[in-house]
């Protein structure tokens, strides 16, 4: 049985802690903006351009635009809560999907980061009903 332990479990173990610690994961500051509706942090994270799709809106804008549409989102829609329910990714690129409860109702959330110097950016946001 010791034997067992040390030539299996143990380095699978190991690996899944390693796989786990590798994992890249969404930036606090941009799950905290989700649940509090705050659409200038959360633009803070928006590449300079940005695939876009909020409800009836969907194109690519500009950043400023995108705080914008995202901002008339929030008023519209005020969260309530904001949960991660999947993620994943590899390194440079990492994405989520979330489900974002309002006074108006529930909304899923997916959103692609990309890796630029030193910060993750957001290239692409969608929210949806749900």
């Amino acid at each position: 049985m010791k034997n067992l332990w040390i030539k299996t479990i143990i380095p699978a173990f190991i690996f899944c802690l390693i796989s786990l610690a590798g994992t890249a994961q969404v930036p606090e500051e941009v799950i905290v903006s989700l649940k509090t509706g705050n659409a200038s942090t959360l633009s803070s994270y928006f590449n300079d351009n940005i695939e876009l799709v909020v409800l009836d809106k969907d194109d690519v804008y500009s950043k400023d635009q995108a705080r914008q549409i995202v901002s008339s989102f929030f008023s519209a829609n005020s969260p309530q809560r904001f949960s991660i329910i999947h993620q994943g990714g590899k390194e440079g690129a990492r994405y989520a999907i979330g489900n974002l409860s309002t006074k108006t109702g529930v909304f899923r959330v997916y959103f692609l980061l990309k890796e630029k110097g030193a910060k993750a950016y957001i290239h692409q946001l969608r929210i949806e009903k749900q």
